[in-house]
């Protein structure tokens, strides 16, 4: 079976050392003066910082990846008539006053242990090396959930001393920070490539030009609700940093550049093999992929195969997955973008069963076929259901699908396979291929889903260095890969096409839609879009003043959970205060 390299019994055993939570009094009560002492301490205790990617996917619709996946244009909510919390999100309303709130907690967890190893490390026998290497590491997950929660929620506590009191400050120091701590690790880690599950310098550099990108260019105009939902684009030049320095745009150039010359990282040669449905058991039975000499990137890695060389930071699962401890090894994601509709798995063949959460908006397929015509990737990212040879539209036990497209994603779903053994179709191709041994929940649609979700991949750097450096030489690198023409002359409406084509599915449109400051136009593009209610055609209705109203009501930031409110930890965000973000349902 896969392993999770950074879940161990040593790792699991050390988090109630660095364990936090904003809804107690006391947020961290560790003792740091004499553990970690070892390397192997230190490497207990960032299993435990890591563990929080996956105490997350325990509950992944309250996460920013999910946020950022059915509140962007290129997804609906979806779900049933009962799954309120999924179209809420699309519509950026509320139902519940503390929707979100287990992301809230969850990633202050992971930031009080990061917290503590921080504050323990200078205080071990650790080598220069190895200890420059767990330092960049903890800073790096301390500023991907700081990252997380800000893109979510906005102005959140900053913490970085075990102990401290949260609250609220400067949101202009949060983001300093997150930048800071990135800077750091990618200018204090040893140049080494990881492939364990481990991030590395150059996952720092890749990280740190995402948040410039996002935090320049969406507060380039000001802090306040105006600035923010304003559509000038003015990105920021420079940041100063909490430390006294300043962080420029050349130095992001500088480490980006670092990242695509040095790192080691590239393309996969075929975009269609990047994604499970690719796989050895479901490759030759998808008539999009049969015959074609397809193998994915994660074909039998437990037998000794290459890693991905394009993924950079991605959340691993494994066997382990239980309903009643550990459901967050399993990925969450799959299942609940996982084709809905209680349907034999022949039917929905090569896709498996989920919730049915974000269909694929009818605006994005005909913007993208207006714009990229011969554009391969666009039918190796969105199915048309149509086209499967026994999908029986509407669902056969579900049929109270909401939203529902004739378009499917692709990347994060659920992938079934076929068993050659019993020439039977499984639900999980991983059951198949990992072996229907040793699943602590047994194999089952639900918890049997463990390929990688993929948070970061190299292609997205070379998209990145292009923005920065404003010419085409990513741009057209990654247009190669797809058998398009190169673009001869940079611009800025070029880079957004090709990144929402590139990334479609992946978690990052959101963001980019809000940094540039197109965000409320895009958005509105979803009304009207023709759709199904319970197997009826329809159209995607406007809820609570339309997708543009809610935008500019709140920017994009999530209510705040009211428990933190109500204990006065936090301020409640604009927008949200009113009846009028309250989702009624469809």
């Amino acid at each position: 079976m896969k392993k999770l390299s950074y879940i161990a019994v040593v790792g699991m055993m050390s988090l109630g050392l660095a364990s936090c939570s904003l809804d107690s009094e006391n947020m961290t009560d560790s003792t740091t003066e004499n553990f970690p002492k070892t390397e192997k301490d230190a490497t207990a205790s960032l299993a435990a910082i890591y563990e929080n990617l996956n105490a997350v996917n325990a509950t992944p619709q309250a996460s920013f990846y999910y946020l950022s996946m059915l509140a962007s244009d290129d997804n609906l909510g979806g779900g049933g008539a009962n799954d309120k919390m999924m179209q809420a999100l699309d519509l950026l309303c509320n139902y519940n006053a503390n929707m979100t709130e287990q992301f809230y907690k969850d990633r202050y967890e992971g930031i009080g242990r990061a917290n503590a190893l921080l504050s323990a490390l200078p205080n071990t026998d650790l080598s220069d090396e190895v200890k420059a290497q767990d330092i960049g590491e903890a800073k790096f997950l301390r500023a991907f959930y700081y990252y997380e929660l800000a893109s979510q929620y906005g102005n959140v506590p900053l913490v970085t001393v075990p102990g401290t009191d949260p609250s609220q400050g400067d949101v202009k120091d949060l983001w300093a920070q997150i930048l800071m701590d990135l800077r750091d690790a990618a200018k204090d880690m040893p140049a080494k490539k990881y492939s364990d599950g481990h991030v590395d310098k150059y996952t720092a550099e890749a990280m740190l030009a995402r948040v410039w990108l996002f935090y320049t260019g969406f507060y380039g105009n000001g802090t306040d609700l105006a600035a923010l939902t304003s559509t000038t684009y003015n990105p920021l030049t420079s940041v100063d940093l909490p430390d006294g320095s300043k962080l420029t745009k050349q130095d992001v150039i500088g480490y980006i550049d670092d990242c695509v010359n040095n790192s080691g990282y590239s393309l996969v040669p075929d975009y269609r093999n990047l994604w499970a449905y690719t796989n050895k058991y479901t490759v030759e039975q998808y008539p999009y992929t049969a015959g074609q000499n397809l193998k994915w990137v994660e074909d039998d890695l437990n037998a000794g195969a290459s890693t991905n060389p394009e993924s950079m930071f991605a959340i691993k699962f494994n066997k382990l997955a239980s309903w009643s401890t550990t459901i967050g090894y399993g990925n969450g994601y799959a299942l609940h973008f996982g084709i809905r509709g209680g349907q034999d798995v022949d039917k929905t063949f090569p896709f498996g069963q989920g919730w049915g959460a974000g269909p694929v908006a009818p605006n994005l397929v005909d913007d993208w076929k207006a714009a990229e015509p011969n554009d391969m990737r666009r039918d190796a990212s969105i199915q048309d259901v149509r086209e499967l040879p026994a999908y029986a539209f509407g669902g056969a036990t579900w049929a109270d699908f909401i939203q529902e497209t004739n378009y499917f994603e692709k990347k994060q779903a659920a992938i079934a396979g076929f068993d050659p053994a019993t020439n039977k179709y499984q639900p999980c191709f991983e059951a198949i291929m990992y072996g229907d041994k040793g699943w602590e929940n047994g194999v089952n649609f639900q918890t049997s889903n463990i390929h990688d979700l993929v948070l970061l991949r190299f292609a997205d750097v070379l998209l990145m260095q292009s923005e920065l450096k404003e010419d085409v030489t990513g741009i057209n690198m990654v247009r190669a890969r797809a058998g398009l023409a190169p673009i001869g002359a940079y611009s800025l409406a070029a880079l957004q096409n090709e990144r929402r084509w590139e990334l479609a599915f992946e978690g990052v449109r959101w963001n980019d839609i809000r940094r540039w400051h197109i965000a409320a136009a895009a958005l509105e593009k979803q009304t009207n879009q023709p759709t199904y209610s319970r197997g009826v055609p329809d159209t995607n209705k406007a809820h609570n003043g339309g997708y543009a109203a809610r935008f500019k009501a709140t920017a994009g930031f999530m209510k705040m959970p009211e428990n933190q409110v109500l204990q006065g930890r936090v301020a409640q965000n604009e927008g949200w205060s009113g009846a009028d973000s309250e989702y009624q349902g469809w």
